[in-house]
């Protein structure tokens, strides 16, 4: 069976650009319209509005060089008004080779807005197109405001279709300018188009303000539009438009009967440059390209992956660039911690992964983050423990740090079931706590090793939050020997190292 063929035109740098606080430079554009192109196979982008700026200008200017070298003119497209020519004179300059003219799609958009009669700005919309026509630029035609004109005054818009079946346009661009549209509306509106204008190219531009953007895209496939218009990321005024990556899951998995020639595996990569370019946060859990997205974070479902992928649906990660992760935290359990152990290249035996598993859980009820970089670190934390009883623990600690006063420490220590209480300053709050220490085993007649070196370490990449391991070598009259402690603050982590110091000796 031959496949229908559907058009994905890009309008990150045009549309997306109207994301409150987005402004993309010359580089910016052309950088994005060169991965969208070349990288993604989109089949074309629209990179901008004629007039907006002399930086729009040097803009549009600098990505028509680079596509006129490499044979993309028609894949480029730029918004243009009816203006008298003022737009054609632009794009003629610019190297522009088709336009997107934005028309009235509704009688409320014409006679508030414009003032005019249909048949006032259809004259003028055939004159822009004769003048584009004879001067090698190519038309396609947005109905601003379509989908109210569907809904309100649909006469207007056969009327107005009725026009442009005469013209020597090639596409009718379809928007839903406010996003009110449903999915069934979608579907109805434009299997009525088709229908009726069986001969017109029509492309479908949703906006997402119900949240309904890719549902919509959807059911206008399944009723026949010829193209689709989205954003990486879902950029757009408002809520923004319907996001790309979405669309394209959902086209890719639900209509087999559609094809697109966008490749699925370099949208991760396109999605993060547009959010480094456009300072615009993705959201953890947006699908295809949040953070969170391919993280299972519930033990079970770590443990289903492990038999027979139980948990796993049609949206593997590969697809898009990216790879499944398994989150550590409060809720993980045996089966997440495996998952971690195995992409670092490690084995423990079931009691180890029990203890490991345990303390993870125990960092994740105190909302600490835990990484898979974390997880050498705990290991070696839980197997040291396993070397010694624990008959010292350290039950309460006050450390101070104030401007103009030394630090001090106030620690309550328990000893083989006595609880002793005392104070002391010193040159930090590590070595107020020692002080402190100190005076306890000086009560007992018992002397501390001597502390010889000190190192803090955190995983590599990790951020502020991250776990934080403290290394601590003692020495004593027969030995020389290394504690650590694991905490996500550097003092705790080394006051757990002197703990298991202090039980070791």
């Amino acid at each position: 069976m031959t496949k229908r063929k559907i058009e994905i035109m890009d309008t990150t740098l045009r549309d997306g650009e109207q994301t409150s606080g987005v402004s993309f430079s010359i580089s910016d554009k052309l950088t994005i319209t060169q991965l969208l192109i070349e990288e993604l196979q989109v089949d074309r982008v629209e990179i901008a509005s004629a007039r907006v700026s002399e930086g729009e200008f040097e803009a549009v200017k600098a990505v028509m060089e680079w596509a006129e070298s490499n044979g993309y003119t028609e894949k480029i497209e730029v918004l243009s008004f009816v203006d008298n020519g003022v737009s054609i004179d632009w794009m003629v300059n610019a190297g522009v080779r088709v336009q997107n003219l934005l028309t009235k799609g509704s009688l409320n958009h014409l006679t508030y807005q414009l003032k005019k009669t249909p048949e006032q700005h259809f004259s003028e919309i055939a004159q822009v197109i004769k003048v584009s026509h004879d001067k090698n630029i190519e038309t396609n035609v947005y109905l601003e405001d379509w989908s109210n004109g569907m809904r309100s005054s649909r006469e207007y818009v056969l009327q107005y279709l009725d026009f442009l079946a005469t013209q020597p346009i090639k596409r009718v661009l379809l928007p839903d300018t406010l996003g009110i549209l449903t999915p069934s509306e979608t579907f109805d509106f434009i299997s009525l188009l088709r229908s009726k204008y069986p001969k017109l190219h029509f492309d479908f531009h949703a906006h997402n303000d119900y949240d309904l953007g890719t549902a919509n895209v959807l059911e206008a496939v399944k009723a026949g539009a010829n193209g689709l218009h989205l954003t990486v990321n879902g950029m757009g005024e408002r809520a923004g438009n319907a996001p790309l990556a979405s669309a394209v899951a959902v086209i890719n998995d639900f209509l087999p009967e559609v094809e697109i020639n966008l490749i699925e595996s370099s949208i991760y990569k396109v999605s993060k440059l547009v959010e480094t370019f456009s300072r615009v946060r993705i959201p953890a859990n947006k699908p295809i390209v949040g953070d969170n997205v391919f993280t299972q974070t519930a033990g079970i479902h770590a443990d289903g992956d492990n038999k027979k992928n139980l948990y796993f649906n049609d949206l593997l990660p590969e697809r898009f660039g990216r790879k499944r992760k398994y989150a550590l935290g409060k809720t993980s359990g045996k089966a997440n911690i495996e998952k971690n152990l195995q992409e670092l290249g490690l084995k423990l035996n079931d009691d180890d992964l029990k203890r490991v598993t345990q303390r993870v859980i125990e960092l994740g009820d105190k909302k600490e983050t835990v990484t898979q970089e974390d997880l050498p670190y705990i290991i070696s934390d839980v197997l040291d423990s396993k070397l010694y009883e624990e008959k010292v623990v350290v039950e309460s600690y006050v450390l101070t740090n104030s401007k103009g006063l030394r630090p001090s420490a106030t620690i309550s220590v328990c000893i083989e079931g006595k609880l002793i209480e005392t104070n002391a300053q010193g040159d930090g709050q590590f070595d107020a706590f020692m002080n402190a220490l100190s005076k306890v085993y000086d009560e007992k007649n018992l002397t501390l090793p001597k502390l010889i070196d000190y190192a803090v370490r955190i995983a590599p990449g990790s951020d502020s939050d991250a776990l934080c391991e403290t290394i601590i070598t003692w020495e004593t009259e027969n030995k020389t020997f290394i504690t650590r402690g694991l905490d996500s603050d550097q003092t705790v982590s080394a006051i757990k190292s002197a703990q298991k110091m202090l039980n070791i000796i």
